[in-house]
């Protein structure tokens, strides 16, 4: 049994913790929040991750996660469909299960009651909350809090986020970010189906919102809108995506800055009318740059791994970014499993960075356009892949 400390609470660091504690490993997460505010929005749980995370026992109906059935291309003037996919039939066709849309928060304490669960396989994993984690030694290896106390262990997971100390330590240098070339703003906002059904004008929005992924693209102006419900169809999930050629391109991520919604109205304000009523329902909107760090050339320094953010964090266009946290911690799991000795764990966690790296790094890339654009990022794809496996629809990316 190996002693595992996980700096990082999120979706990666709990998905290796479970994964961890399956694996028959004693499992300690420090995480410097408190969760007593817990926030987000909605994401996407693609089927790469929903066949482990049923394997473990999770319940997307417990939940409310929503399974989605098709995704809709719009003509953002007419709002005419001008492509559907049957994502469902996809979905189970080339990866072997449901595509499911879930609040953040949903899927966050299915994770966390799975970690933690007294009759779950293997010993429930110690969650540290208000523990802020300053500086790492992957030689030890070991972890300082910002009390000043030293913890050591077998194995270090810096699951950190993508302001990650974790990765500086892991790389010997900072992996600074660049600005994106095609979007680099985004809005991301919730409106309950409720609010829309009250108002004559705004509830045919709800109609056929079942599973429904509406994707409302302008390229021209580097400008979409991405829609899609969680919690059981009652909200509706909004992503405004835009090119600002003003922006700062060496800013920091902020997920809590809030703007006006009429911000988002002036922003795409020729879009269809009838849209526009309904994006004026909401009554709290985020709004905050998006920066890309390109792929990393390790996650892994002498018994120290990166994972989640840390080691790729991505756009959202793929709706792959948890997911690949998730696809770590289930690979750490496997890859550790079974591990006894400084030595041998290197050498498993060398083979871990070899095989997710790839994979992950290639996701990265696709991220930065939206599944209809992927032929922009096809130069920098032939780094990893050759000229036949490139993606060039959505179904391949899901295979």
């Amino acid at each position: 049994m190996l002693n595992v400390l996980v700096v990082g609470a999120g979706i990666a660091g709990l998905s290796t913790a479970i994964s961890l504690r399956r694996s028959g490993h004693c499992v300690h997460v420090y995480e410097r929040s408190s969760f007593k505010n817990e926030v987000g929005a909605a994401i996407n749980v693609p089927p790469n991750a929903t066949r482990f995370l049923v394997a473990w026992g999770l319940d997307p109906a417990k939940h409310r996660f929503v399974r989605s059935r098709k995704i809709c291309f719009m003509d953002p003037f007419s709002l005419h469909v001008t492509n559907s996919l049957a994502s469902d039939k996809m979905a189970r066709a080339v990866g072997g299960a449901d595509l499911y849309f879930a609040h953040r928060v949903d899927l966050h304490n299915a994770l966390k009651w799975m970690a933690t669960r007294e009759d779950g396989p293997g010993a429930p994993v110690t969650i540290h909350l208000g523990a802020n984690v300053i500086s790492y030694d992957p030689s030890k290896p070991s972890i300082v809090l910002e009390s000043g106390q030293e913890i050591q262990g077998d194995v270090v997971v810096g699951a950190d986020g993508i302001h990650s100390a974790a990765c500086e330590a892991v790389l010997g240098c900072a992996n600074p970010p660049v600005a994106p070339v095609h979007h680099n703003y985004c809005y991301r906002f919730l409106i309950p189906s409720a609010v829309l059904e009250e108002d004559t004008e705004t509830r045919f929005w709800n109609e056929g919102r079942d599973g429904c992924l509406r994707i409302l693209p302008h390229n021209d102006t580097q400008r979409r809108i991405v829609i899609y419900p969680c919690r059981d169809n009652t909200v509706h999930n909004f992503v405004g995506l835009i090119y600002d050629e003003d922006a700062e391109t060496n800013g920091r991520e902020n997920w809590q800055e809030g703007v006006p919604i009429s911000h988002v109205l002036d922003r795409f304000s020729d879009y269809n009318p009838k849209l526009l009523k309904v994006i004026s329902k909401a009554n709290q909107v985020k709004r905050w740059p998006l920066l890309y760090r390109r792929p990393l050339s390790s996650w892994h320094k002498g018994r120290m791994a990166l994972a989640g953010d840390s080691a790729h964090p991505m756009l959202p266009h793929q709706g792959q970014g948890g997911a690949q946290g998730l696809e770590d911690g289930l690979a750490l799991g496997i890859t550790l499993h079974g591990a006894r000795g400084a030595k041998e764990i290197e050498r498993r966690l060398e083979i871990y960075s070899r095989v997710r790296r790839h994979r992950a790094s290639v996701i990265q890339i696709l991220s930065n356009v939206g599944q209809d654009q992927i032929g922009l990022v096809r130069d920098e794809l032939r780094q990893y892949l050759k000229d036949d496996e490139i993606p060039s629809s959505p179904a391949d990316i899901y295979s």
